[in-house]
């Protein structure tokens, strides 16, 4: 039986946007197809052309709830947490707290100075795009829990960098914590607080925390073979990287502020977060960035990928955290922009709704 519901998010001093009978034919019959298709548990998808918003959802959200995922559905969605990231990096930026081109050493916090590689130091810039040689993950030390002040101190301290910072681009969840930790540092408040006055309460996302789901709404995950996952306790010091819960509707007013072209409020703050930092053209190596599309350019916290025959440029990010895969993309020069998340680890899923939703982009927003 096929569950799909839909919305329009309608937000505080926003009026509720007017139907787009073509926007909610083309996204629910994509999105209807897609999951069909993939047959994972539950789907919810989100959309924005020009100010107007379509939710639909697919499925359940727990097995054998008979619930469908909806526009206030709390979901996980992992690494995307890195694109508020880079947001909080933005309005420091903005309003002169920091310079992006700032070395991070003095403020990282739980060690005394990072690692440096042929006379460069990491710089926030370089945290912000993948760029400052730190790996993917943080490696098991004897005796010490991992993720915690002494692991990141043992790992910061004890293992060279991949590459000098700046010189190359390499998925880095370390990196991005480690730019929490910072952004902490500089601005004198934990983490989680300086993001909800800079980032959250700003953009006006009342349903976007690190806090664990309490109620009934929630999208379960699962893993490859269909066991659900439990997310377990929050984990210290991964702001950063991964562990922000949200809604579509809260995502629907992500990419409207995101798609403000020419909006005067956080307009510099906006532009930081979307510039292209660092291209991809004579970067040795780029590891792991192109599984969502291929990669250009570096945001902060975004992959910007250059327009592609019919689909115009497109700035996204992907997530996956305890058995969600998600993904949000846009247009900014079209006013597109697109929101989807699944509840099960299926990789060939999770790499085509990527896939889904730039040509999606391209068929709401064509060159």
């Amino acid at each position: 039986m096929r569950y799909a519901f839909a919305a329009i998010a309608i937000l505080a001093a926003t009026p509720a946007a007017a139907s787009d009978p073509v926007l909610d034919e083309a996204v629910e019959f994509t999105a209807q197809i897609f999951h069909l298709d993939t047959g994972v548990p539950g789907l919810v998808i989100a959309a924005v052309r020009n100010g107007e918003s379509a939710v639909f959802g697919f499925g359940e959200i727990e097995k054998g709830s008979g619930q469908a995922p909806d526009g206030d559905t709390l979901i996980g969605v992992g690494s995307l947490t890195k694109s508020f990231t880079g947001l909080s990096l933005a309005a420091l930026v903005a309003d002169g707290t920091v310079s992006l081109t700032d070395p991070v050493g003095p403020h990282a916090g739980v060690v005394d100075a990072l690692p440096e590689k042929d006379g460069r130091q990491i710089r926030l810039i370089d945290l912000a795009t993948h760029a400052s040689g730190l790996p993917r993950e943080l490696v098991d030390v004897e005796g010490v829990e991992k993720y915690s002040d002494a692991s990141f101190a043992a790992n910061l301290s004890e293992n060279p960098l991949l590459f000098a910072p700046g010189s190359g681009i390499a998925y880095s969840n370390v990196g991005f914590d480690v730019l929490a930790m910072a952004l902490s540092d500089i601005a004198g408040e934990a983490y989680p607080d300086l993001l909800k006055a800079k980032v959250l309460d700003r953009i006006g996302l009342t349903a976007t925390s690190y806090d664990r789901p309490q109620g009934e709404n929630f999208m379960t995950g699962y893993d490859w073979n269909g066991n659900e996952m439990d997310p377990g306790d929050p984990i210290e010091n991964r702001d950063g990287a991964s562990g922000l819960y949200t809604t579509a509707n809260d995502i629907v007013q992500y990419l409207r502020w995101n798609l403000d072209r020419f909006g005067t409020d956080d307009v510099e703050m906006r532009a930081i977060s979307h510039a292209a930092w660092l291209m991809r053209d004579g970067l040795d190596p780029v590891i792991g960035m192109d599984e969502s599309g291929h990669m250009d350019a570096m945001g902060l916290g975004w992959v910007i990928m250059m327009p592609e025959g019919d689909r115009p440029l497109i700035i996204q990010k992907a997530g996956g955290t305890d058995g969600v895969f998600s993904y949000t993309a846009f247009a900014p020069s079209r006013g597109v922009g697109v929101f989807i998340a699944i509840n099960q680890f299926n990789f060939s899923a999770g790499m085509e709704m990527a896939n889904i939703v730039n040509n999606l982009i391209g068929t709401l927003a064509p060159r």
